[in-house]
C-alpha cells in the first residue's frame, strides 16, 4: 500500500471522512486501499509524534500489554488494540491510543489483518477508548473527545494525563446522553467495559482485578522464573532426601516414600512451569514439544528453561 510523505514545513493532510455504509460496501478493493492510504497519511505527522515522545509510546504500549496478557489468561472475548484508526460512516476518522471492543475475539498479533476498525464492517463501534496525554493537544483529549465520543455512543472514555499525573474517566449514563465523569473510589476508576479498575501507581497507569495488580509480560515472566527456581530447588532437595532415605533401615522407608512423592509432584509442577513460560513468550506448543517436556528429567527441564529465557524460542 502506498503512503503519502509529509515534507517538513508542509501542512498535514486533512483527516478523511468515513464513507457511508452504502458507499463503503460499493467500494472496490483498490478504492478502499487508497482510502486507507489517505487515512494513514493524515495521522503520520512527524511533528506530533516528536511532541508526544517516548513516554507517550511507553504508556500506551504498557497498557496494551497488560490488558492483552490478562484477557488471554482468563479466556475473555474482548478485542484491544493501540493506534488503530476508527472509521464511522460520515464522521472524520480518528486514531485513539487504545480501544477495546467487547465480544470480539483477539487474534494473535501476526494474524490480525485489520487495517482499521471499520464500523460498517464490524457492525459496531468501540466500547472503550483511551488517550494518553503527555505534551499533546489538551483541548482535543479533554474537551472535544468527551463531546464527540459520547455523541458516537462510545460507552467509556479514559484519559491518562501523564504530564499532570491525573486520570480522567467518563461513561454514558444511557444511550444518547452525554458523558458523566467518573469519581475515583480509593484512588481508582472502574471500567465496566474492561471489568477492571484503573489507578496511577508510581507515576504509571496500572490495572487491577479486585485487589490484584495486573502484571506486564516482563513481570509475569519474572514471576514464573522465580516460581520455577523455587520448584526446582524443592524438587532437587526432595529427590536427595528420597535417595538418602532408600539407604536407611526399614524404619525410614515410609519417610522415603513421602519424599519421593514430593519429588514427583514438584517435577510435574516444573514441567507445567516450562509450558507456562513458553506460552508467556507466545511460543507454539506442539504435541511433540509437549511430549518432550513430559519426558524430560529435572536437569533437562532446567536446561530447557534456560534456553527459552535466553533465546525466547524452542531450542
Amino acid at each position: 500500500m502506498s503512503t503519502a510523505v509529509v515534507r517538513p514545513g508542509s501542512p498535514p493532510p486533512s483527516v478523511p471522512v468515513g464513507p457511508s455504509v452504502e458507499r463503503w460496501q460499493a467500494m472496490s478493493a483498490s478504492e478502499r486501499e487508497r482510502f486507507f492510504a489517505d487515512v494513514f497519511a493524515a495521522f503520520d505527522v512527524p511533528a506530533e509524534a516528536m511532541t508526544e515522545g517516548r513516554p507517550h509510546r511507553r504508556a500506551k504500549s504498557a497498557a496494551l500489554d497488560a490488558l492483552t496478557l490478562h484477557f488471554r489468561s482468563i479466556a475473555r472475548t474482548i478485542y484491544v488494540a493501540d493506534e488503530l484508526a476508527v472509521i464511522y460512516p460520515g464522521e472524520p476518522v480518528f486514531s485513539p491510543d487504545l480501544l477495546a471492543v467487547r465480544d470480539v475475539a483477539q487474534p494473535d498479533p501476526d494474524e490480525d489483518e485489520r487495517m482499521a476498525w471499520v464500523v460498517a464492517d464490524e457492525g459496531k463501534g468501540p466500547d472503550l477508548l483511551m488517550e494518553v496525554l503527555h505534551q499533546g493537544n489538551r483541548d482535543k483529549d479533554l474537551i472535544n473527545n468527551v463531546r464527540d465520543y459520547a455523541r458516537l455512543g462510545v460507552r467509556e472514555y479514559f484519559v491518562y494525563d501523564r504530564l499532570r499525573f491525573r486520570l480522567h474517566g467518563y461513561r454514558l449514563a444511557r444511550p444518547g446522553a452525554g458523558y458523566q465523569e467518573l469519581s475515583p473510589r480509593l484512588g481508582r476508576l472502574t471500567s465496566e467495559v474492561l471489568g477492571l479498575d484503573l489507578a496511577l501507581v508510581g507515576r504509571r497507569l496500572r490495572f487491577f482485578s479486585g485487589m490484584a495488580e495486573l502484571p506486564s509480560s516482563e513481570e509475569f515472566i519474572e514471576r514464573i522464573s522465580k516460581m520455577m527456581d523455587g520448584i526446582e530447588a524443592r524438587a532437587q532437595q526432595a529427590e536427595a532426601q528420597a535417595q538418602q532415605a532408600e539407604t536407611q533401615a526399614q524404619q525410614a522407608e515410609a519417610q522415603a516414600q513421602r519424599a519421593e512423592a514430593q519429588a514427583q509432584q514438584a517435577e510435574v509442577q516444573a514441567r507445567d512451569a516450562v509450558l507456562d513460560l513458553a506460552e508467556a513468550y507466545g511460543l507454539e506448543i506442539t504435541p511433540e514439544r509437549r511430549q518432550r517436556v513430559q519426558e524430560a528429567s529435572l536437569e533437562d527441564l532446567a536446561a530447557l528453561r534456560a534456553a527459552l529465557k535466553a533465546g525466547r524460542s524452542w531450542p
